[in-house]
């Protein structure tokens, strides 16, 4: 397996030669295998307030908790490219402390490059943050940290006027300089109408097969999460009956004395115990 690390450089030249692969991830041991199974970027994702902390809004999840996971994932990771997302606080609660949050997930977290989703002042916290020498992948669509007001998780685009908001948005975003863009919740042919129009790749999560690469929360592929699934998931395993069954073996195992057994044990020899 391929062992030289990803870099910006190597996910642009795949715009239009094969599909780019990313995933989320949150701690070191799902870090190893996504890593292992070859993956080309991994998204430290503020998903993991809703799938790893139980939380029911992406924005009330901080600084504090994205550092400490990203840091995690990129102790783990050798090859593929590491995205930290950046949180609601860190750049559209107080916009100027944007370029020193986004800072701190590649000088504290080691993460190669952060994401950020679109809002009001996108652009300008965008450009600072280029302007830092920081790369950027920008996210448009279905933006979970201000879907208040976009009338909830809904689809995005799905008339003219809304459509060509989000073929501004992709194109202003590269233009500045973003070297890839999450299109999130749009309909398939508008996705590919930007995926066509912009150089950079595009990233989709329920956003068609006409984008550059795709994108899924792990634990929704893996079938860890079930407070919901969103229409865009493909479950590739469904882990929650699996583990509930090992465990409920182990309660067993435990009241009835089967666990642990001598094999799981460490012994002493018989002149030992009687000095005792």
């Amino acid at each position: 397996m391929e062992t030289q690390k990803v870099t910006v450089s190597d996910i642009l030249k795949m715009k239009g030669k094969r599909k780019i692969t990313m995933l989320t991830a949150y701690d070191y041991p799902t870090a190893v295998l996504v890593d292992k199974a070859g993956i080309d970027m991994i998204l430290v994702g503020d998903s993991l307030a809703n799938v790893v902390l139980g939380l029911k809004s992406t924005t009330e999840v901080g600084m504090i908790e994205m550092l400490h996971h990203a840091k995690a994932v990129t102790r783990a990771v050798s090859r593929a490219m590491v995205a930290g997302d950046m949180p609601y606080e860190s750049y559209q609660v107080n916009p100027e402390d944007c370029v020193e949050n986004a800072r701190r997930f590649i000088e504290e977290a080691k993460c190669d490059c952060v994401k950020l989703e679109w809002f009001d002042q996108c652009l300008e916290v965008t450009r600072k943050i280029i302007k830092a020498g920081i790369p950027v992948i920008g996210h448009i669509g279905l933006t979970p940290q201000t879907a208040d007001k976009l009338g909830g998780f809904k689809v995005q685009g799905k008339d003219a006027e809304a459509a060509k908001r989000l073929i501004q948005q992709a194109e202003d975003l590269a233009k500045l300089g973003c070297f890839a863009i999450v299109l999130e919740c749009v309909p398939d042919k508008i996705a590919q109408i930007i995926t066509e129009k912009i150089k950079i790749p595009t990233i989709g999560i329920g956003a068609g097969k006409y984008t550059d690469g795709q994108v899924l929360v792990l634990h929704d592929a893996l079938g860890l999460f079930d407070r919901y699934t969103p229409k865009f998931v493909k479950k590739y395993i469904n882990l929650s009956p699996l583990i509930l069954a090992a465990l409920e073996e182990y309660k067993k195992d435990v009241i009835e004395g089967k666990y642990p057994g001598p094999e799981h044990s460490f012994s002493i020899k018989e002149e030992e115990l009687k000095k005792l």
